[in-house]
């Protein structure tokens, strides 16, 4: 099996070694979009950008410049795994049209202007690739070190999942199947929303209650968002639903939390995202996702509440009035 991974940041490169990891019969690649970049990856053996003082295997190969040949080689049983924030999805999927392998992203929002997920930015660009999502809790560091984790293969072609499942599964890393592909990718949207919102709470020191408040409200938002759009309610009590939505929000290494703490500091939205280093998700897709449950009418006030938060409409401490005072209702998704 041939594994191609496109893109050389902390989680395309956790995601390249963990398969280079697995066996011997698959032949991974790493493609890096700068010619430099990649170099210095081949002479160091290490990301030291994005993941510093993690050996890569030497099975490995590390590879850039374009496409084409990659994907016209590429044979039914082989993977692409496109590793680019959502804004360079798009492009990769042009990149691959045509492609007998199968397709998988690793990206998680609503695509900025088009409020569209990405298996729909999918099927507008290239609708005749066999594609899917590889999602679920998990920080790339903790992968690139074999931590134990848990994914979730999700598309609805079982072909897809298979070879996502022979790709990853085994060693510390578990790939569960899912042919709810709508509900693992709003999962993965809306809980980089909610993390912002937590790390507000846990900067303004709230308290533990106020967290746990938070979270809970936050999934039954994300579960109405996702039933909404055609999903199953039981995938966000999974990996990709609660799962995720807690590791990032609760977890030291989560970038939207970061953002959310950074902002409780004082700091502006500007400063907060520079500090980073890294794309944090959230602070992209959060106004696309208000956008897209106000045009199914659904109510999601503390994505709402992170919007004006983010646009400059709201302070921290006016964000948690506003919520704290909204009328008393039923608990009920």
């Amino acid at each position: 099996m041939q594994i191609t991974v496109i893109g050389a940041g902390a989680w395309g490169t956790a995601l390249a070694i963990a398969a280079s990891r697995q066996t011997s019969a698959h032949q991974v690649s790493l493609h890096v979009r700068d010619a430099a970049q990649a170099q210095a990856m081949q002479a160091l053996r290490r990301n030291e950008r994005y993941l510093p003082g993690i050996d890569l295997p030497a099975a490995l190969n590390i590879v850039s410049g374009p496409l084409d040949a990659e994907r016209q080689q590429a044979r039914s049983e082989d993977l692409f795994v496109i590793a680019t924030p959502m804004a360079g999805l798009r492009s990769s999927l042009q990149a691959l049209q045509g492609t007998a392998a199968s397709v998988a992203w690793l990206c998680k929002g609503f695509e900025s202007g088009t409020g569209l997920m990405p298996h729909e930015v999918q099927a507008q660009v290239a609708p005749q690739l066999l594609a899917g999502a590889l999602n679920g809790p998990s920080f790339a560091q903790e992968v690139a070190r074999s931590q134990p984790t848990a994914l979730v293969a999700a598309s609805s072609h079982a072909s897809v999942r298979e070879a996502l499942v022979k790709a990853f599964h085994g060693g510390a890393l578990r790939v569960y199947a899912n042919d709810d592909i709508v509900g693992v990718e709003v999962g993965g949207a809306v809980k980089n929303v909610l993390a912002i919102a937590t790390g507000l709470c846990d900067g303004l020191e709230l308290g533990l209650n106020a967290r746990a408040a938070l979270i809970t409200r936050g999934l039954a938002e994300m579960t109405r968002l996702g039933v909404a759009l055609g999903a199953k309610t039981e995938t966000f009590m999974g990996l990709s639903g609660l799962g995720d939505l807690v590791l990032t929000a609760t977890g030291d290494l989560s970038r939207n939390r970061k953002v959310g703490l950074l902002l409780a500091q004082g700091l502006s939205l500007e400063q907060a995202v520079t500090s980073l280093g890294h794309v944090a998700e959230g602070v992209y897709s959060a106004r696309t996702v208000w956008q897209r449950a106000q045009s199914l009418g659904v109510d999601m006030p503390i994505t709402q509440a992170v919007v004006a938060l983010l646009d400059g409409h709201l302070q921290a401490l006016e964000a948690v009035q506003v919520l704290m005072g909204r009328g008393p209702r039923g608990e009920a998704v």
